[in-house]
Parts: C-alpha cells; structure tokens; sequence
C-alpha cells in the first residue's frame, strides 16, 4: 500500500502490480524517490478526476524520468476510485503524473476514443479525501485552467507494505 499524506487528508492506494507492473513500478519508484513530496494535485474537475503528480504550488514543474510504455490494455478500466497515468496526446508518454477517477470514464479506457489511459491502482481509503479535494474552488493558474485557488498539495507519500 502506499499512503499519500495531503493537506486535506491521507489518501491509501493499493497498486495493480500484476496488471500494470510497469506503471506501479514506475509510481512506485517516484514514491521512494520522495518525488510526490511538495507536488499538487493542479487540475481537479468535479465528476470527472483529480490530477497531480507533476507540478508544484506555483505550477512549475518537476523534471522526470523518461515515458513509461502505456499499459492502457491490461483490461484494468478507468471506474470511480481508480487511479491512471496521465500521458499527452502520445500514447507511450506518461512519466509521473497520474490521476484519480471520481467517476466511472469509460471513455478513458483502451479501445474507446484512442489507445486509452492506464489504469495501475485504487484508492482502498481516503476517497472521501478524494471527494474533499474534487469540491474545492479552482480557477486559472500559470496558463491551466481547473487549478484549485489553496494548493492541494501532497505533503508526503510512502510506502506502507
């Protein structure tokens, strides 16, 4: 389990190793690193998701590692709880940024509207943290649209197994 302490509440998510060992290993590593540490949840739309992972407070951004493969394929889907990684417009460019669904979209899974998106976890606690953060205020910020006003910022992520 990895445990990501926020300043709304601590959110547990247990990874899909055996689905998607690529992407919780990959998270998994970002985790150990201390990389989530400082970092924001930066773009949160209400029914839809909570994205984070990969800027901090003034919206700059971490440098990562290099894209991961896209396991979009692994018949996990894109439901209520689960979290996925976020990737551009290319299929095999997720790095650290990830987000976690609010509700079931399914047109984020492999084989919808394009190859899909990863799905690697689910929140087995905190979804009501999860729900807290999706209600905040958002506005423009740093040229990105759907960023909270008060930062949502991930204090501490661990491993907890």
């Amino acid at each position: 389990m990895i445990t990501l302490v926020t300043n709304h509440g601590d959110i547990v998510i247990e990874l899909f190793e055996e689905t998607a060992p690529i992407s919780s290993e990959n998270f998994r590593r970002y985790v150990e690193d201390g990389f989530y540490n400082g970092t924001v949840f930066h773009r949160v739309i209400p029914n839809f998701m909570i994205q984070g992972g990969g800027h901090l407070a003034d919206m700059s951004r971490k440098e990562t590692r290099g894209p991961i493969k896209n396991e979009a394929a692994n018949g996990e889907k894109n439901r209520r709880g689960t979290l996925a990684m976020a990737r551009t417009g290319e299929v095999d460019s997720a790095t650290s940024q990830f987000f976690i669904n609010l509700s079931d979209n399914e047109f984020l899974n492999h084989g919808g509207r394009d190859y899909g998106y990863a799905v690697f976890g689910r929140v087995v606690g905190g979804m009501d943290v999860v729900d807290k953060i999706a209600a905040v205020a958002t506005g423009r910020s740093g040229g990105h649209q759907d960023v909270p006003v008060d930062a949502v910022t991930i204090v501490d992520a661990r491993i907890d197994d």
